[in-house]
């Protein structure tokens, strides 16, 4: 079967650009009712039931009959396993991989995670004191496909981070474990594992089991049911987002081979149907060697069909004025990976404000980001990289205040607190700072 995309062709001097950008971009982050509905009853079950009920829904779901939730938590031992059993080129890659990414995680660390303090004139300590969490939880999808990279960028950061305990869930339908996820596991130094997946696993690590300990915070992305039900649970626990479909945008000035853009804009198009690729190019002709492109490698790619579904329905190839009107509308969209393509990117990098992560350069594909650069590929989506930012070792810490106000300190402050606790009718607040002060 042969499959045809033809992305959209705006133009930013139509007069209905804004309505037809505005109708491109429009992605409902809600999931329906039918689907709150019934993870609302997962959670509630496995809130009540524990290990008997995420047994069940893993046989309805996973088609994985299992007798004891032992059975389903892996081993470090078969973790281990599976990574000596995975060719060598694949444990060299990952290890690779998994290095550059504790790298850039321990740097990060370095930076802005330590704890600080300062006395001030009277001799008051005033200081953040930054702990990691005890347990975190990682959701790494199974089933269509599977995501050794999740492992990594999920759990090496919170390692990092120093939490005590990382448990990984991971569905494997009809009990089918993918072996180099295993592995991923192992060389990122998950703690527990087991071989469960949906709205049921994140109720478990959300409430825990006789099994599963609950968990501080859950991290990883999943499909629609998982989504929901990470957002039923936060409150009970913390959460890294609600992550809505893969996005790719490139600001391209038509020095990049097309060939290249195009397999760029595949590169999240394979994700899912809902994925969304768009183009912008000041350069019409280049605009159209990017559609002939798209045409002649589209039939050669094992999954045409998820990518040709995803271009003709939220794909765009947009053409601009001028690359500073481009950077400007991408800022708009601030979407999940931007590529800048061009000749000289470091002269449009200070333009760009909105992002989950900024590729400099033609040789720069966002699939290096995804597997192996060292910047975690968890990013924000659906324009919340305005206010979000990619999920790192800060993700994985907490700050806690230190105040110790010494005895002069007091004096002054104690007076201070008074006068606003009485202003605000808090009488117990004001007499506990004015025991305080000398008569």
């Amino acid at each position: 079967m042969v499959f045809v995309a033809n992305p959209s062709r705006l133009s930013t001097a139509s007069s209905t650009f804004e309505a037809e950008l505005k109708a491109r971009l429009h992605w409902s982050a809600e999931t329906d009712q039918e689907i709150e509905q019934v993870v609302a009853g997962i959670l509630a079950d496995v809130q009540q039931r524990g290990d008997t009920a995420v047994l069940e829904y893993t046989r309805r779901f996973d088609r994985l009959d299992a007798a004891s939730m032992q059975t389903l938590e892996l081993t470090q031992t078969e973790l281990k396993a599976a990574f000596d059993a995975i060719p060598a080129a694949q444990r060299d890659a990952l290890q690779a991989a998994a290095r550059r990414v504790r790298s850039y995680h321990e740097a990060q660390k370095k930076a802005n995670g330590e704890s600080w303090q300062y006395r001030d004139a009277d001799g008051s300590l005033l200081g953040q004191k930054v702990t990691p969490l005890d347990r975190a939880g990682i959701y790494v999808p199974g089933g269509k496909a599977a995501y050794p990279s999740s492992v990594l960028m999920n759990a090496i950061p919170a390692h990092v981070a120093g939490v005590g305990e990382i448990i990984m869930v991971v569905p494997t339908p009809g009990g089918e474990k993918n072996p180099l996820v295993l592995a991923a596991a192992y060389v990122a130094g998950v703690t527990r594992a087991f071989t469960i997946g949906g709205a049921q696993a994140v109720a478990a690590l959300a409430y825990g089991t006789a099994t599963i300990p609950a968990v501080d915070k859950i991290t990883g992305p999943g499909n629609a049911y998982v989504a929901a039900a990470k957002r039923r649970v936060f409150g009970t626990v913390g959460i890294d987002m609600i992550a809505g479909p893969s996005e790719i945008l490139v600001l391209a000035d038509g020095t990049t081979p097309p060939d290249w853009v195009a397999m760029d804009l595949f590169s999240q198009a394979e994700h899912d149907e809902l994925a969304q690729s768009i183009l912008l190019c000041p350069d019409a002709a280049y605009i159209d060697e990017v559609q002939a492109a798209i045409h002649r490698l589209l039939p050669g790619m094992p999954r045409a069909e998820i990518i040709a579904k995803s271009l003709n329905g939220r794909g765009a190839l947009i053409h601009t004025r001028n690359m500073e009107e481009a950077c400007a509308i991408s800022n708009r969209i601030a979407p999940e990976h931007l590529e800048v393509s061009s000749r000289d990117p470091h002269r449009w990098e200070p333009l760009l404000k909105h992002a989950g992560a900024i590729f400099l350069g033609a040789y720069t594909s966002e699939s290096l980001g995804d597997y192996c650069a060292g910047p975690n590929h968890v990013l924000p989506t659906s324009g919340t990289a305005r206010f979000s930012s990619p999920l790192g070792v800060y993700d994985f810490q907490k700050r806690s205040s230190l105040i110790e106000v010494s005895e002069a300190g007091a004096q002054t402050l104690g007076k201070i607190a008074a006068e606003l606790a009485y202003g605000e009718g808090l009488q117990a607040h004001a007499r506990a700072a004015e025991m305080r002060l000398k008569k």
